[in-house]
Parts: C-alpha cells; sequence; structure tokens
C-alpha cells in the first residue's frame, strides 16, 4: 500500500532566492565551502571579523555592512527573507557555494538548527564520484532517485547531465526540499522533482539509479543532516543498501558514499552488507575515498574505540 505523502511533490519555490542566485550568477560568485573546523578557525582571525566581499558575505558568512554588497543585492536578500539585522550591520541567512560551476544555496554557519540543510566537502567528493562512475554505466537510466537530497546537488547536477531522465530528490527535512527546489530552479532545471521521503518510504515504484550521501556521525543532537543513526552512526547508509537491493529495476545501480568508523582494523560497514549483497544475487566495487575524515569526532566517547573514519564508496550492481 502506497504510503501518503507528506509535502506537496513540488515544494513552494522561495522566488527571490532564485533572483538572488542569478544575480551572483551573473557577478560570477563563486566559492568552495570548507569543514566547519575550517571555517572557524579561519572566521577567528582578526582581520576575517567583517565582510569585504561576497565570498565574505555568502561563503564565510561574516557580518557585513549594508554597503558592502550593492543595492540590487541587498534589497534582493531582504525579499528572500535570508538576511538579519546586527547592532552594527547584517548577517545572511543562506550560503552559497560552487560546485561544477553551479552555484547551491544552504544553510547559514553554524549549522546548529535541527533543520540546517549541509553543503560541504562531503558533497564535493561525492559528486566527483558520480561524475566519474557514471559514464561507466551500462543500463541507460530513465528514473534516478538521490536519498537524502539535502540542497539537491546531486539530484540538480545528474539532472543537468541526465536531461532525458526523470530525476527525484526526497528528504525528510522540508526546509531542504524547499531549499533544493529554488536551487533547481535557479540552475533552470526542470527534469527533477523534489519530495517528503523517509528512505523510499513515500514514493512509488522502481529506479535505474539511486544515489545517496547520507550523514554517517553520532551526533549528540541528532540534527538530522549530520546524525546517522545506530552504532557509530552507521544504521542510515545500513538502511540504504537495504532499500536499494529492493528498489533497484533490473541492471540498476546504487552509489553511496558515506563514513565508516574503524575498528581494530576492521571496517563494520562492509562486514554488515556484504552477504546481503551478495545474498540479492548482486554484485558491488567498495573503494577508500579517504582513509581519515573528521578527526576531532574521535574525542567523542561515541567513538572511543574508533581507530579512523574513512570516507568511502560502494556501487552495487543489481542484476
Amino acid at each position: 500500500m502506497k504510503n501518503a505523502v507528506k509535502t506537496p511533490i513540488q515544494p513552494q519555490i522561495n522566488a527571490p532566492l532564485v533572483k538572488l542566485l542569478h544575480a551572483l550568477q551573473a557577478r560570477d560568485y563563486h566559492f568552495v565551502t570548507v569543514t566547519p573546523t575550517t571555517h572557524r578557525l579561519v572566521n577567528q582571525r582578526p582581520e576575517n571579523r567583517w565582510s569585504r566581499s561576497l565570498q565574505d558575505i555568502f561563503g564565510w558568512n561574516r557580518p557585513f555592512a549594508a554597503s558592502t554588497p550593492d543595492a540590487e543585492l541587498f534589497e534582493l536578500m531582504q525579499a528572500a527573507g535570508i538576511v538579519r539585522p546586527l547592532a552594527q550591520g547584517w548577517q545572511s541567512l543562506i550560503r552559497v557555494s560552487s560546485l561544477n560551476n553551479t552555484l547551491f544555496a544552504h544553510s547559514p554557519f553554524p549549522t546548529d538548527a535541527s533543520d540546517a540543510v549541509f553543503l560541504g566537502p562531503d558533497t564535493y567528493r561525492f559528486i566527483r564520484a558520480i561524475d566519474q562512475a557514471l559514464p561507466g554505466l551500462q543500463k541507460p537510466i530513465k528514473r534516478c532517485v538521490d536519498i537524502g537530497t539535502g540542497p539537491g546537488t546531486a539530484a540538480i547536477l545528474l539532472a543537468s547531465m541526465l536531461p532525458e531522465t526523470e530525476v527525484w530528490g526526497v528528504d525528510i527535512n522540508e526546509n531542504a526540499l524547499t531549499i533544493a527546489a529554488s536551487n533547481a530552479e535557479a540552475n533552470g532545471v526542470s527534469n527533477v522533482r523534489f519530495q517528503y521521503s523517509n528512505l523510499l518510504n513515500d514514493i512509488d515504484g522502481h529506479f535505474d539509479l539511486i544515489v545517496a550521501n547520507p550523514p554517517y556521525l553520532v551526533d549528540p543532537l541528532e540534527r538530522a543532516y549530520r546524525h546517522g543513526n545506530g552504532a557509530l552512526g552507521a544504521q542510515l547508509s545500513l538502511d540504504i543498501v537495504d532499500t536499494a537491493l529492493t528498489r533497484l529495476a533490473p541492471g540498476g545501480t546504487l552509489m553511496l558514499y558515506t563514513g565508516v568508523a574503524m575498528l581494530a582494523g576492521e571496517d563494520p560497514f562492509i562486514n554488515a552488507i556484504s552477504p546481503k549483497i551478495k545474498s540479492a544475487g548482486a554484485t558491488y566495487s567498495y573503494i577508500e575515498i579517504d582513509p581519515d575524515i573528521f578527526s576531532e569526532e574521535l574525542l567523542n566517547e561515541a567513538y572511543y574505540k574508533a581507530e579512523r573514519i574513512a570516507a568511502v564508496w560502494l556501487q552495487v550492481q543489481k542484476p
């Protein structure tokens, strides 16, 4: 039985935000978003207290004087409801990052809110891995879905690369769905739709391609964009593999980027999923993209026995 869809298939678009992104594109804006730790360290430098450029305002998310952006941009920020007053200036309520010559709005720094929409170095690694893997697929992709789409990065870029494909982005974060839909509109991508869904429970049918970059950490605040649930934050990644094995079309592919806490030289994630994949008659490839990420997390009690956290890339092929 089909589950009820919680929010409209196409969430409401923030039209002034779309115009703001267009204005930034016209000004040749670009910014590569760093880790929260790097962001904090760079912003703590005394000379970086206030914005002097658009990158400072929308990338580093520093306070700014109303005269720093041009009048058109400041008016668009106000119309979009993405600027807040400070005692001596203003601050943007969004950041904007560039990836593959495309701009994406996402949440301000720090991402403390429960409905924060995150884009960072993991996103860049995820998209790079998709770019490398996509040309090797043999089956035509008629329908694909990005699970946990966040700001819609993978869904939008896939839709632009596959203009004849029906592309979906799903998330449990309604704020993410609104931002993703606005990002898609700003980038002129029409073959992507966004919908509320817990995994694929709220969307019907099978998919030729499933991609996902889920949260994989243990977050004491259990923020949706960061907390992976279960032991060492791995449960959501495990659930995505289980879901893909039942919802991939014949010949379909799962592309999963996630993080794994390594224990005593062992990889508990691949140890858990490889029997399931083989039992389903599927095949897989698996590599470590980066052997050591988010080392500061090892200070947390949940990772007391972990040796490192690795970024991994799993590709599952359904028979």
